[in-house]
């Protein structure tokens, strides 16, 4: 496993969770860390991105409810999701990209989580 993303569930709207996303194994850089977000019946979208340097970009339905960041120590990612509305129910998959060690050798990758369920409902 290089990415897997924990932290979903179920919540009401108006409320927050708190996802991560770990890059594991033979994974030596991180370049660009990516949440991204499928609801049912839709197609992929790009949640929120982060750079190497902090640098965060955001899809304008974020409208300042949620906050990502990392830790390239950990080499981990968050998102922070507060203010959570009904139309935020979706599987949150995160994507990374940078290099990892192959038979002694670095290399150019890129990887996917699992994905985590989360579902906002009352």
């Amino acid at each position: 496993v290089q990415l897997a993303e924990s932290g979903g569930g179920q919540v009401q709207p108006g409320e927050s969770l708190r996802l991560s996303c770990v890059g594991s194994g033979s994974i030596l850089t991180i370049r660009e860390m990516t949440w991204y977000r499928r609801a049912p019946g839709q197609g992929r979208e790009l949640v929120a991105r982060i750079d190497s340097g902090g640098e965060a970009l955001y899809a304008d339905f974020v409208q300042g409810r949620f906050t990502i960041t990392r830790d390239n120590h950990k080499k981990t990612m968050y998102l922070q999701m507060n203010n959570l509305r009904p139309g935020d129910t979706a599987v949150y998959q995160c994507h990374a990209s940078g290099t990892d060690l192959y038979a002694g050798y670095s290399r150019a990758r890129d990887w996917w989580g699992q994905g985590t369920q989360v579902t906002v409902s009352s």
